[in-house]
């Protein structure tokens, strides 16, 4: 999207009301007369992710941590987010974890991650290295370490239909990927399985 120019919302609302001629309805009926427009608004909180830059939410960090070097673990970060495929919903949580390096950064600015990189269309393979690069590069950290466990809307309610079904993916990195122990001790506080990640050292 950023090198073409985004469509008015005029021209958006007018896509939705094609969409629901094709689905069969008709958009001028009462109950769909204002659908278009929550649709557009809706999009807009979707995919809110694309307007900010986690690398700025990162930026500011915090030295006085007493010498603080052991691992930094957010368990359960609830995020809902877009199949780019077929635009249906993925719905999960993910665990994040970092070794500071003499610097630290506020809880809340792990959570802001993961919620930028959810809102944008994504595959979660992509979005769990995304928020591990991410804060690998900015906060420095002696290791970081990302689990992420959705279900994919996509697969539950159609094509194969397989509710119930949840999918897996981590993204390991310094001593979260070298270090046995340290990787065990983050999966046995988050509750996953010690084999999820079994990277070469």
């Amino acid at each position: 999207m950023a090198a073409n120019k985004k469509p008015s919302r005029k021209k958006a609302e007018e896509a939705v009301r094609t969409l629901l001629c094709w689905a069969g309805d008709d958009p001028g009926r009462e109950g769909l007369q204002d659908t278009p427009k929550r649709v557009v608004s809706a999009y807009e909180e979707y995919f809110s992710g694309y307007n900010d830059d986690p690398v700025d939410i990162l930026k500011r960090t915090f030295t006085e941590t007493e010498d603080y070097d052991e691992m930094v673990v957010l368990r359960d970060i609830r995020f809902e987010s877009h199949c780019e495929h077929h635009l249906a919903p993925i719905i999960g949580k993910a665990h994040v974890a970092y070794l500071p390096d003499c610097r630290i950064v506020g809880i809340s600015k792990l959570v802001r991650v993961v919620e930028i990189y959810a809102k944008r269309l994504q595959v979660q393979e992509r979005m769990t290295a995304q928020i591990a690069n991410t804060i690998q590069d900015v906060l420095k950290p002696k290791g970081v370490a990302v689990v992420v466990d959705a279900a994919h809307q996509c697969m539950t309610m159609r094509g194969v239909r397989k509710p119930g079904v949840s999918m897996i993916t981590s993204h390991m990195l310094g001593g979260f990927r070298t270090n046995t122990a340290t990787r065990r001790e983050f999966l046995a506080m988050i509750g996953a399985p010690e084999g999820i990640h079994t990277p070469n050292a």
